[in-house]
């Protein structure tokens, strides 16, 4: 299948776009403006059910809905669309509304490192073993998530993006951090940039053999948004040989698939594409936010992680998510979240139990919601960090007070103390 995309400037062109109102049209043009919105003939031809579209998982997870505003925010979008505004007029007050929806969230702006006094802005490193790498090239996806933490990347707001291309800087880094192991292609998807291009990436940081380095990892929605990306793309067959390449040298190469949805995983694209890159010796771990509209269903995601473990797949998050862009358009209480994610484990074997959650990204580290009890006649949230800045955290159980709102972290109090560990 030949890649087509479709933007906010040409979705009007997709086939079944005359099944929506004149309403739902408009909408999607208000919030496009303000969320970034792409999509591509894969996901609107072969993933959606156009019969019901308003209520497919996989139409909400790329179309932009009105919701996913405030009612202040649309209106004011709206009002622009309507009067004729000038294109500067839309974009300055996009950019106002986007500063509005915290769009660098979890303290993503103190993670960028230092080398020799120069910030490393297409670098992260919040957690010790593991280094995060946006490369240039890879900071657009082939369609985009709603729900994308990462939205600012594709907004063309220059301050908010985090990208380089200077492999050397990261071979540098790496050299100047032996703890870190782990090194995380993500973005964006760096998938979409060319094999080429990636394999010169890879052919550098193998060179340079670096000896604490052990483990090379990929962030990508290829699997469930372009799976012809490891099967019938014109450089399929390079890219499978650079991930070959990586576990010839000795390195273990993990994908980290985001699958959002078991429907996902329904087409024969996705399962070649799973066989191609397992072939090559790499590992595909999974991983989704739960979000309310698309999967906030405990039957599914254990349907779902079922199915992967079948593909050859490991179920490896479940997050929360994030406070940014339309959180309160997905999220769900962390009571809700802690629910499904314990009803939806308990339903699978242990071979799918390798799943963690449901886990919170937040600005001191993945924050764990274990469970909700009864200590000393207060309930409480029982929570665990499954990594933090600070590795001593790692494991040690902590306890908030109950709150049945409580969507973030940062809603959370502390019980039996007058701080978190992490506020010390």
């Amino acid at each position: 299948m030949k890649y087509r995309a479709y933007t906010l400037k040409t979705f009007k062109k997709i086939p079944q776009i005359s099944r929506l109102s004149e309403e739902q049209i408009f909408d999607i043009e208000v919030v496009g403006e303000v969320l970034p919105f792409k999509a591509n003939n894969y996901v609107v031809d072969e993933l959606i059910d156009w019969d019901n579209f308003e209520n497919d998982p996989i139409f909400i997870l790329t179309f932009p809905q009105k919701d996913m505003l405030s009612a202040k925010h649309y209106d004011r979008m709206a009002e622009l669309i309507k009067s004729g505004a000038s294109r500067p007029e839309i974009t300055k007050a996009a950019n106002q509304i986007r500063m509005d929806l915290n769009p660098n969230p979890a303290g993503q702006v103190h993670n960028v490192p230092e080398l020799n006094g120069e910030k490393l802005v297409g670098i992260q490193h919040k957690y010790n073993e593991t280094m995060l790498f946006f490369p240039t090239q890879g900071q657009t996806c082939h369609a985009y998530c709603t729900f994308c933490f990462r939205w600012p990347q594709f907004t063309g707001i220059d301050e908010l993006k985090f990208a380089m291309k200077q492999v050397d800087l990261v071979i540098a880094y790496l050299r100047e951090n032996p703890q870190i192991t782990d090194l995380l292609f993500t973005g964006g998807d760096p998938m979409v940039m060319k094999s080429k291009m990636f394999e010169n990436y890879i052919d550098a940081i193998l060179a340079a053999d670096i000896p604490n380095l052990k483990t090379i990892l990929i962030g990508t929605k290829t699997l469930g948004y372009w799976p012809y990306r490891y099967t019938s793309d014109d450089d399929a067959q390079q890219l499978l040989d650079v991930f070959q390449k990586i576990a010839d040298n000795g390195l273990n190469l993990s994908i980290m698939a985001h699958f959002n949805h078991i429907n996902e995983m329904s087409t024969e694209a996705v399962a070649q594409a799973v066989k191609n890159i397992r072939a090559t010796g790499a590992v595909i771990r999974t991983q989704s936010p739960l979000m309310k509209h698309l999967n906030d269903d405990a039957d599914m995601w254990a349907r779902m992680w079922r199915k992967q473990v079948d593909m050859g797949m490991i179920p490896y998050y479940m997050f929360i998510a994030r406070e940014t862009g339309a959180q309160e358009y997905f999220a769900i209480t962390l009571e809700e979240a802690w629910n499904i994610f314990r009803k939806a484990y308990s339903q699978v074997s242990g071979v799918c139990r390798t799943v963690r959650g449901p886990s919170m990204s937040a600005n001191p580290g993945k924050v764990q919601v274990a469970g909700i009890t009864e200590i000393n006649g207060e309930k409480v949230f029982v929570l665990n960090f499954i990594q933090g800045r600070n590795n001593e955290w790692v494991g040690q159980p902590f306890f908030a007070k109950y709150d049945a709102k409580a969507l973030w972290l940062d809603d959370l109090k502390p019980a039996f103390a007058d701080k978190f560990m992490y506020e010390e």
